[in-house]
């Protein structure tokens, strides 16, 4: 079993997928924006070809906790690819929020330290935001087991 993580933007969605143990985030793609229902299509082929039971969709919230405009619009999106799940025979996966505040920064964080340059973090942020959001609800479900 593996859990896929996104990190749903308005022109990309990162990308990211655990290893078979649960341990560990791997960034796997940055999916260019088409429409909602090809996003959501791009996702569910994903979803298939890692044999994932579970997705993890970074939640953009204010940081006083409060929606976004953006948390609204990833809410709308998370709807349409759960519907879009359960009519393709993938009623079993379970889709999830996980807090994803500062993601975006720790992710630029990260690449610079890794020394890449700008226009190379700019092409893998998203990438990197979503195995940060992955990594995050996989330590989190791991220290519930303890």
């Amino acid at each position: 079993m593996r859990i896929i993580g996104l990190d749903v933007g308005d022109k990309t969605i990162g990308v990211a997928v655990s290893d078979a143990l649960l341990l560990t985030a791997q960034g796997r793609e940055t999916i260019q924006r088409i429409g909602p229902r090809k996003d959501a299509d791009k996702i569910i082929a994903l979803v298939r070809e890692e044999n994932c039971k579970k997705v993890v969709v970074g939640l953009p919230l204010n940081l006083d906790g409060s929606d976004s405009v953006q948390t609204q619009k990833v809410r709308q999106f998370t709807t349409l690819l759960e519907n879009k799940l359960r009519s393709s025979a993938l009623q079993n996966v379970e889709v999830l929020f996980q807090d994803e505040r500062f993601t975006t920064s720790m992710a630029e964080q990260v690449l610079i330290q890794a020394d890449l340059s700008r226009k190379r973090r700019k092409e893998v942020i998203d990438k990197q935001a979503a195995v940060i959001i992955l990594q995050s609800y996989l330590d989190t479900m791991r220290m519930s087991t303890v």
